[in-house]
């Protein structure tokens, strides 16, 4: 009987939430509150105003959501205790122009720690019900894997990081002819920014928005340039931002400069692919060596075997 009243209270709590759920899903036919209103207008000069207007509900159960974000909460502050490293992570992530805050990365390391962690213990068990492994396995396996799951989200992260600078790598030659067309047109530096930034569809143009975004808000040039380039830590857009910087300083002309920046960010692609090219070419030689030259000399040598053992 107790079993029987157990399972019934248990889908009755689980009925419950599912209804309150679906209840805090519908939308609010009540008036919007000031806050909620004036927040969007003030999003690029207030933070407050920023974090009010990206404030979201937990989809898609907001009620179970509301319910744990204590222990969430908790579980952020500790790992941000334990792990530390907040102003690295917080480049990395500005670097890969990821969403996720640090609280949310360190969230989701422990997260695929403790998925390792269930999954290392489910197969210590499967294995143990087929054949009982050594205690000193048993206790490593969940371990190893809890280990190898908080490591994944930086490994991914790292990829991210390596992908998007590439990107912005190959489209940093078409970037600076671009403005030293438009210079050369007789528009300013500035000009040629917001209009690389309105046409552009690629990471670098991106970037190059938030500089005209943050010139506009007052910020110098220059200092918005060095801000973007210290962010994103491409080797070559380092170099031009200094370049345009110092050409800015003392008064020399910013078109032949960015034009011999765009020549050697067209050789260093060049250099780069003749490099990827020769890696390449070592990688072929693994299916050459050990799959198709086998073939071929099974194929020439097969026949006179059979000849030779016929006796013909």
């Amino acid at each position: 009987m107790v079993p029987v009243t157990a399972l019934a209270v248990l889908c009755g709590v689980a009925f419950g939430l599912g209804l309150w759920s679906l209840v805090a899903l519908l939308p609010r036919m009540s008036r919007p509150r000031l806050a909620d209103r004036v927040a969007p207008y003030l999003t690029d000069v207030s933070e407050a105003a920023r974090a009010h207007s990206e404030r979201r509900t937990v989809q898609p159960l907001p009620v179970i959501g509301s319910v744990f974000a204590p222990l969430v909460g908790a579980l952020r502050s500790a790992a941000l205790r334990t792990l530390g490293g907040t102003d690295a992570v917080a480049s990395r992530l500005r670097q890969s122009a990821s969403p996720l805050t640090v609280e949310e990365f360190r969230l989701r390391q422990i997260a695929w720690a403790l998925a390792g962690l269930v999954t290392g213990i489910g197969l210590a068990a499967l294995g143990a019900a087929v054949q009982p492994p050594s205690p000193a396995v048993a206790l490593a396996m969940p371990v190893v894997l809890a280990i190898l799951g908080f490591l994944v989200p930086d490994q991914l992260l790292t990829r991210s990081i390596r992908r998007r600078l590439a990107r912005m790598a190959e489209e940093l030659p078409t970037v600076l002819e671009l403005m030293t067309l438009s210079l050369s047109a007789g528009e300013g530096i500035l000009d040629a920014l917001r209009r690389i930034a309105r046409v552009g569809c690629g990471e670098l143009a991106g970037e190059l928005g938030r500089v005209v975004a943050e010139t506009g808000m007052g910020v110098p040039l220059a200092t918005a340039l060095t801000r973007v380039s210290a962010d994103i830590r491409l080797p070559q857009f380092t170099r031009c931002v200094d370049a345009i910087g110092s050409a800015l300083e003392r008064g020399s002309p910013v078109v032949e400069v960015l034009r011999a920046q765009a020549t050697d960010a067209r050789e260093a692609a060049k250099r780069d692919l003749l490099e990827q090219a020769g890696k390449k070419e070592i990688g072929m030689l693994v299916p050459l060596v050990f799959a198709i030259l086998p073939v071929t000399v099974l194929f020439a040598v097969y026949p006179g075997l059979v000849v030779l053992e016929s006796g013909f």
